[in-house]
């Protein structure tokens, strides 16, 4: 599923809502979680998961196409834990 999906599916079980709005609360909410992570907060979501950021260290790595060694910098990437509920409904 995609974001304009999701918009979508939300909007047809809410006919009370205007489309518009529901794009923005979906917009508002995930800019939320963006911003957190950008600040190097964990946002959990009960019964969903939790986003946290985790740090990958600077290393040398290999050119796959040359063999060359290449040094690949320090970087931050999002991390996703997926909740029990979320995990038990996968594994029925």
């Amino acid at each position: 599923m995609i974001k304009s999906e999701l918009i979508e599916q939300l909007a047809a079980e809410n006919p009370h809502l205007f489309h518009r709005d529901v794009e923005n609360i979906v917009n508002a909410i995930l800019d939320e979680v963006s911003d957190a992570l950008a600040r190097g907060d964990r946002v959990e979501l009960r019964g969903f998961g939790a986003f946290s950021v985790k740090n990958r260290p600077a290393r040398v790595g290999r050119n796959p196409r040359t063999g060359e060694q290449v040094d690949v910098g320090e970087k931050y990437v999002p991390q996703f834990k997926a909740g029990k509920e979320i995990r038990e409904r996968l594994n029925r």
